[in-house]
């Protein structure tokens, strides 16, 4: 059983199963996940999103349904469909109680991207020692956090390497959809959770706006996540005044296609990173949230592409910061002065290097079926 509530834990399970069933055709998945893993082979049970859900406040909204989902899965592990392994992509907080009940139906647990502990709440690393039996980190500094705990840590790398691919280049791409590849390009990038939009997309549209009096001849593209449907973007942009592109494409391709993206934190950032766009990064919640991160988030960046390069090659405007003004003008300062946009082309070559070598997924699948042989040796000998 393989369970994900977000966008890039589809997309990195999906890689998973993949690789999996290179290795061992006859294995099969079944969980929660989302269009990547379906097309993988996985059964999905519960769509990932329906749980996709992010910060203290929007939480607290969502319990009814995280519970009914959890009870559900809990209830899958006990049942006729008892899995052999059960693997965990990301996902923290729901992912951790499935954990637990994992470990008490007896079932072992390979948790897929191991929990920010270096960001925030340190003490983490017991509760996953005492409830994962082997756990998978992309980052090479992880496994020192979990020195002298009875868990078998492994750095697997990034799973984005062995997903990043621009299929088009940026002429034919653009042609393609419509638009001019002489002229400028701006992505936005609103992220995957229903939360993000709320947040994010009305700062995200004004500072578009006020693009557009400073380039009259700017183009935007905005990538909508599989979480998405159509009418929740349609709901932010009404009439779309801005001949905004609404794009289900490879983000790889369309990042490459722009000039300039403004995107919100997570993952995404490090995709943008990955094909060497510059960008500027911002981020808002509900004020609570930010409020309780503010106490409990120990790491000076929010960007995992900063985080990555250990600086801020990439600037940030979080919450209040995060206006149209300053938005705006960063994007201005990056389509305009030559230097400083090769300066952070530079910079993102170097996050690429920093993130190791492909060959995450695979790894994390032999992981998968050393278990599941480690669990089927036990059965018999029971």
């Amino acid at each position: 059983m393989i369970v994900t509530g977000e966008a890039s834990g589809d997309l990195h399970g999906g890689k998973l199963i993949e690789a999996a069933g290179r290795i061992d055709p006859d294995l099969t998945f079944f969980g929660v996940g989302g269009p990547c893993m379906r097309q993988a082979g996985c059964e999905i049970v519960l769509p990932a999103e329906d749980l996709a859900v992010m910060g203290f406040v929007e939480v607290l909204g969502h319990l009814p349904t995280l519970w009914r989902a959890f009870r559900k899965l809990r209830g899958l592990l006990y049942g006729d469909r008892r899995p052999d392994v059960l693997v965990l992509v990301d996902f923290q907080e729901f992912n951790l109680l499935l954990a637990r009940a994992g470990r008490k139906a007896g079932i072992p647990v390979l948790f897929f991207v191991g929990p920010t502990v270096w960001a925030w709440r340190r003490g983490r690393v017991k509760h996953f020692a005492r409830a994962v039996d082997r756990l998978a980190v992309i980052f090479p500094f992880e496994p020192d956090y979990y020195a002298g705990e009875d868990i078998e840590v492994r750095y697997v790398g990034h799973p984005l390497l062995d997903e990043v691919q621009v299929t088009c280049d940026r002429n034919r791409f653009l042609e393609r959809i419509g638009l001019d590849p002489a002229l400028p390009v701006v992505g936005l990038f609103p992220g995957s959770r229903k939360s993000e939009l709320r947040y994010n997309l009305p700062t995200i549209l004004e500072t578009a706006a006020a693009l557009r009096n400073r380039f009259p001849e700017v183009q935007f593209v905005m990538p909508v996540a599989s979480s998405f449907n159509p009418e929740e973007i349609d709901h932010y942009l009404g009439d779309n005044p801005l001949a905004i592109r609404n794009l289900r494409e490879n983000v790889y391709d369309v990042a490459n296609a722009c000039d300039a993206v403004l995107t919100v934190s997570g993952t995404v950032t490090l995709q943008v990173a990955l094909v060497g766009t510059p960008m500027v990064i911002l981020y808002r919640m509900a004020p609570l949230t930010y409020a309780v991160g503010r106490r409990v988030v120990k790491v000076p960046h929010i960007g995992l592409v900063n985080i990555v390069a250990g600086r801020e090659i990439v600037r940030e405007f979080v919450q209040q910061h995060a206006i149209a003004a300053n938005l705006a003008q960063e994007i201005e300062t990056i389509l305009r002065d030559r230097q400083y946009n090769s300066a952070m082309r530079r910079n993102l070559e170097q996050v690429r290097a920093l993130m190791g070598e492909p060959g995450c997924s695979e790894r994390v699948a032999k992981m998968v079926i050393e278990l599941s042989l480690c669990h089927a040796n036990k059965e018999q000998q029971i």
